[in-house]
């Protein structure tokens, strides 16, 4: 298990040594240092370079917002996880791209539960890294070994752990929902916002489909109309159309058209 540097930030001095502590307990986690107010935080990221930030939001002068405000223009910005006393922070720390947010004092359980987000984050990073040097490898090689290599991943088993993301978060009118992406039916687009289809619930979403489609595993996931995404567990029946669309119908008795620019979607079910 590769480890994750982590920086703590708080101006309380107790505050991070009991964080220091229970962080203790995981071995991935690698505590390169402390910082005990925002611009000693912006000094020590641009120095070491932490994977992982544990934030603390209100701090006086220059606060956590204002950290990673700093930060805009670096060439990478790490994971974030915020820590406050405040819940009003909540939707401020999301829209800043927080991958958890925890209230003061932190429970164990959502200590965890932000550790693995963390740990699922720095796959999904690992993961671009590896193939972006993949694909500048085999652009270096000839044909016949690209044709060799092109071969032999053909027949190997898919083995890796999944790096997309296994929920969705959702924010509408105050409320945050958490939504696991294996329990979304389809996704539709309205504009610039994503209606999330989960079982009897709908959850707007302002995404585009061309983003929202990059977080979703095409072996589940699949475009099945210009503005429309389909997850392939739910599907029941497949039923052809004669001017060359198809219709499948949901396990919930939903009907989806599949656009004939997007047939070749079918051809899993045969």
């Amino acid at each position: 298990m590769s480890s994750i540097k982590t920086l703590l930030v708080d101006d309380e001095p107790l505050a991070l040594r009991g964080l220091k502590i229970r962080l203790d307990a995981f071995d991935d986690i690698d505590i390169i240092g402390t910082a005990a107010n925002g611009r000693e935080a912006v000094k020590m990221i641009k120095e070491h370079r932490p994977d992982l930030v544990f934030l603390d939001i209100q701090m006086p002068g220059f606060d956590g917002f204002s950290v990673l405000r700093a930060l805009v223009g670096e060439a990478e910005i790490p994971l974030v996880v915020f820590c406050t006393a405040y819940d009003q922070y909540a939707l401020d720390a999301f829209e800043a791209h927080a991958i958890d947010y925890l209230l003061k004092p932190v429970e164990d359980v959502r200590l965890k539960t932000a550790i693995n987000r963390a740990r699922e984050h720095m796959a999904q990073r690992t993961a671009i890294e590896q193939n972006a040097q993949l694909v500048s490898f085999i652009e270096k090689m000839d044909a016949g070994v690209k044709d060799k290599l092109s071969a032999m991943l053909e027949h190997q088993d898919d083995t890796h752990d999944d790096v997309y993301e296994p929920h969705l978060r959702i924010k509408d009118r105050g409320h945050i929902s958490i939504v696991p992406v294996r329990e979304v039916e389809y996704i539709d687009a309205a504009g610039d916002y994503m209606c999330i289809h989960e079982g009897e619930k709908t959850h707007i979403l302002r995404e585009t489909m061309k983003t929202m489609e990059k977080r979703l595993d095409p072996k589940i996931f699949q475009r099945i109309h210009r503005s429309t995404i389909v997850n392939l567990e739910h599907v029941k029946e497949v039923r052809p159309h004669s001017n060359g669309e198809c219709f499948l119908t949901l396990k919930s008795g939903k009907e989806l058209k599949v656009s004939r620019s997007y047939k070749d979607v079918v051809a899993r079910f045969w």
